[in-house]
């Protein structure tokens, strides 16, 4: 396969949409690990799967994101038309309506609070939507809304390989909570990957979501780790209030973001300081927030 750049994008938009063949392509700021993301003109964005694992994500967002965005109140990813494999690019890709705003930090937002109340109550938005011909969690979108239990090994291993920087006991501990229960009500609409990356604001408000590759439907428990991984002490209350949760679903959550930091933490500690600095973060994070 070829690499994927702007020459590539140029040549399938010139192939399959020659209409849109005079409009400019440059890469975006921040483009995603799933896909890779091209402005096209000034009103839309090329997405291009970068493996194989996430060429059938094309399909269920062209699908099922034209549905979803009538019953929600702020803007989100809006697929406009559906490239076809090529020699060569050989998946499904994607031409979207681009969002103006900037991806979330905690210097651009307004107020914490203000922001964990609008994030929680698009999530309870998407939660209230009828939900029962959806995509069922599973290896599509890597679990999530399912078991969190798929990855029991995986936390298990890299407990134990970092026994000599965090309390082995408590992690394990952390970790058997959010085993200990599952969703036993109907399956909801789960975003996947509620993440700052996946987050635009405007003037410091949310004002997006975008990059619904992992949606599924069943536990959302997995749409509420970023109380861990972005918030504070008093917006992660106020997340947690907004979202209802009960103190099970809760603990799931956390297991969901303790996971991925476990495991982010022991792929690069030796290789990438900066990346293994934020994982060991959030679990400090998770730590201190259940010692309270």
């Amino acid at each position: 396969m070829n690499q994927i750049n702007v020459s590539l994008v140029e040549q399938l938009i010139q192939q399959q949409f020659p209409e849109w063949a005079h409009l400019e392509v440059k890469p975006v700021k921040f483009s995603g690990h799933d896909n890779r993301t091209f402005h096209l003109g000034d009103e839309m964005s090329v997405r291009l799967p970068s493996d194989a694992a996430y060429a059938p994500q094309v399909e269920k967002e062209n699908k099922w994101l034209p549905i979803l965005s009538k019953e929600l109140s702020l803007p989100i990813s809006t697929p406009l038309a559906k490239g076809n494999p090529s020699e060569s690019y050989p998946w499904p890709w994607s031409i979207n309506k681009w969002i103006e705003g900037e991806t979330v930090t905690k210097q651009n937002v307004r107020d914490l609070n203000e922001f964990a109340v609008d994030l929680g109550a698009f999530l309870i938005e998407l939660q209230s939507i009828d939900a029962s011909n959806g995509p069922l969690a599973g290896a599509h979108n890597f679990y999530r809304g399912g078991l969190i239990s798929v990855y029991d090994e995986e936390a298990r291993v890299a407990i134990e390989n970092n026994k000599d920087v965090f309390d082995e006991t408590l992690l394990k501990h952390l970790w058997g909570l959010a085993l200990r229960s599952t969703w036993d009500h109907k399956p909801v609409w789960v975003h996947g990957d509620v993440a700052p990356g996946n987050l635009l604001v405007k003037e410091g408000k949310l004002c997006a979501v975008i990059d619904f590759g992992i949606l599924g439907v069943g536990d959302p428990a997995c749409d509420a780790a970023m109380a861990w991984t972005f918030f504070d002490k008093n917006s992660r209350n106020v997340f947690k209030e907004v979202l209802q949760m009960d103190e099970e679903t809760w603990n799931r959550a956390r297991g969901w973001a303790l996971w991925k930091a476990l495991i982010t933490y022991d792929a690069n500690r030796d290789s990438n300081k900066k990346v293994a600095e934020e994982s060991y973060r959030v679990i400090q994070v998770i730590v201190d927030d259940y010692k309270r």
